[in-house]
């Protein structure tokens, strides 16, 4: 576990927090989805057809998200639910809003003095690509990009101080 006061990175957060960003998103693929992710794609663009975020506030604000194509988010809830995927529906959006809720829980559960002053919002998903998303941060988002059933994903965090 790391303290949330530690060296801060040229992108304006502690430079451990991009490890634990992708072990948190490791470990919950892992435990959710039963899978391990792969190595990230040659090129960070993913298809944002489908995008979900989680927002913290306390002593951590920010947002966490999670950008993935719709057979990706589709693929993530029929594994989630033990379902086929054509029989999925409207569950892509629960599925998809726990997956981002557990990896903003479990990454701010790895840094020390976090946990119990930091609240998740509920999870938003936002259907389509064809959006703007500002928020407050600071600074640049942590990003980490890897491919779950050989499509790519993104989860960034954005920090307001």
């Amino acid at each position: 576990m790391k303290s949330a006061n530690e060296l801060i990175s040229p992108n304006g957060v502690p430079e451990s927090w991009s490890a634990l960003l992708e072990l948190s998103v490791r470990e919950v693929f892992e435990i959710m989805l039963g899978t391990k992710i792969s190595a990230p794609p040659a090129e960070n663009s993913v298809p944002s057809d489908f995008t979900a975020m989680v927002g913290l506030a306390g002593q951590l604000c920010g947002v966490l998200t999670v950008r993935c194509s719709s057979q990706s988010a589709v693929l993530m809830a029929a594994t989630m639910l033990g379902m086929d995927p054509k029989q999925v529906g409207e569950q892509v959006f629960d599925a998809l809003g726990e997956v981002c809720n557990m990896i903003a829980g479990n990454f701010k559960n790895k840094l020390t003095g976090v946990a119990d002053h930091c609240m998740l919002s509920v999870p938003t998903v936002i259907t389509g690509a064809d959006f703007s998303f500002h928020s407050l941060a600071d600074a640049g988002p942590l990003e980490f990009y890897f491919l779950f059933d050989g499509r790519p994903v993104q989860v960034a965090l954005e920090i307001h101080s």
